[in-house]
Formats: C-alpha cells, structure tokens, sequence
C-alpha cells in the first residue's frame, strides 16, 4: 500500500478526490482502518470523551496523547497519522507549542498535528510549520472552548460570526496549515470557505460541501453515547458486543466454556 503523505492530501483537493477521515486510539482500531484504505486517521482528544469517559476534552494531557498517537502509528503502514494538540498544550506560549507539538512527533509518531482556532493561533501554526511539522487547523466549533462557546454550539449562524469564521479560516491558510476542521457550521458557509480556500476542508457537522469529512470512530459504529445530529451510524456494536458478553457469561455460568476443544 501507497504510504500517504501530507502533499497526497493536498492534490486530493485540487483533483476533486473527497477526502475520507476516521479517529482512532488504540493499535487494533488503527489496522483495520489503515487496512480499509481510511487515508488520513486522527488521534483526537476526543479519546478523554469516548475512551477515558472524562465529560469534555479538556483533561486530556499531551501524555495522555501520545501514548493514544504511539498505539496508532504502530498499525498504520499506509495512512497519514495527524495528532491532537491537546487543552493547554499550545495556548500559553509559541515555545510551549512547539515543544508539545515535537513531543508528539518524536514519542508519538504523529506526521502532523492538529491546532484548534483561527486568527488567535495563526502565530503558533505558523510556528510549528516553521519547525516543519505539518499542521491541520480547526475552525467554527472548537471543543477546547466550550466553556467559552457555552456548550457545544453551532456556531456561524449570524453574519457577524460568518465573517468572523471566513477570517479564521484565511488566518489559519496563511500561516501554513496544510487543512482545516470544519465543524459544527451551516452547510452552506462551509461550502463557501471551501471554495475561498486552496487547502482541504474536512468537515464535521459542516454539511456535504467540504473536501473530506471526518467522524469519531465510535459514534459511526454505534459503540454508546448520545449519537449527533450529524453523525450516520454504520453499525452497532455496543448490541454485538453485549450480546457476545452475555453469551460467553452464560458459556461460562454453564460449563460449556472452555470444551475440549479449548484445551490443551
């Protein structure tokens, strides 16, 4: 298989190709994803959510993330591992983020790392693509902010904030990021930041007009949880996986587990 690489991602938008994203935390979700020609895998922080159970992102810590990035990038000989940066690891200083942003490169694995905001981050990203660590920005709802965004709210819905958004955008292109998260904005004006830009738009939340999409890899195969508006559920493994646990309890409550056949 083709290893892909960040250049890959970028002709994917200039030749038309949608770009198909998935998270992953963990080796063994990794290889089947890589394996399923998934091009791009993203190690979020929404592993503090959906694997360590925390209420938002903002516990996770940058060991916390590569330890999850280290885990992926062992299983992934064709996709194009991108890690986030997590709360606190690139606000407090340039130096700070280009540090963590290293760290998760260098222990991680990571071939790019992922910086939520717009124009108040366009000095970090510039930053750590001067370090020549590709960077993914992420823009409209920013997890990080909750706090300040009031709950996880679409945002962009007046032409204040459109604007606003539009700005961002162009910030986080020229300062060097090589693609954008769209998330949690009105369809049509992710359409038009796409078409104003000349790197990929990844969308989540964001309509069918971005360059790619992405999704956490939990909420598309029903593994529990409030599912979003915006996610399409493409199996349901939290049923598979409890009915193969109440049939190996009973297995095991009846003596039929382990047979002979499981013996040595």
């Amino acid at each position: 298989m083709k290893k892909i690489r960040v250049p890959d991602i970028i002709k994917m938008k200039s030749e038309k190709v949608k770009i198909p994203v998935l998270t992953a935390y963990s080796r063994a979700m990794a290889r089947i994803l890589d394996s399923s020609g998934i091009p791009v895998i993203l190690v979020g922080d929404s592993a503090g959510m959906v694997e360590a159970g925390y209420p938002t992102t903002l516990p996770v810590t940058v060991e916390e993330m590569i330890y999850h990035t280290a885990a992926v990038t062992r299983a992934c000989v064709s996709a194009l591992v991108i890690s986030d940066m997590p709360f606190m690891s690139y606000q407090v200083s340039v130096e700070e983020a280009v540090r963590n942003a290293g760290r998760l490169v260098k222990e991680g694995g990571a071939e790019a790392v992922k910086v939520e905001g717009g124009v108040k981050r366009a000095q970090v990203i510039k930053a750590v693509c001067n370090a020549e660590i590709p960077v993914m920005g992420h823009i409209g709802l920013t997890p990080q902010s909750v706090n300040r965004l009031g709950g996880y709210r679409v945002q962009g819905k007046d032409k204040l904030e459109a604007e606003r958004l539009i700005c961002d955008a162009r910030a986080v292109e020229e300062a060097g990021a090589f693609s954008i998260v769209l998330e949690g904005i009105p369809a049509e004006l992710a359409g038009s930041i796409t078409s104003l830009l000349s790197i990929p738009t990844i969308g989540i939340g964001a309509g069918p007009h971005c360059d790619g999409q992405v999704l956490v890899l939990n909420d598309m195969l029903g593994l529990g949880g409030i599912t979003p508006r915006f996610v399409k559920r493409y199996a349901n493994l939290d049923e598979a996986i409890r009915s193969a646990v109440l049939e190996y309890k009973k297995d095991v409550e009846q003596g039929k587990f382990p047979s002979r056949e499981h013996c040595y």
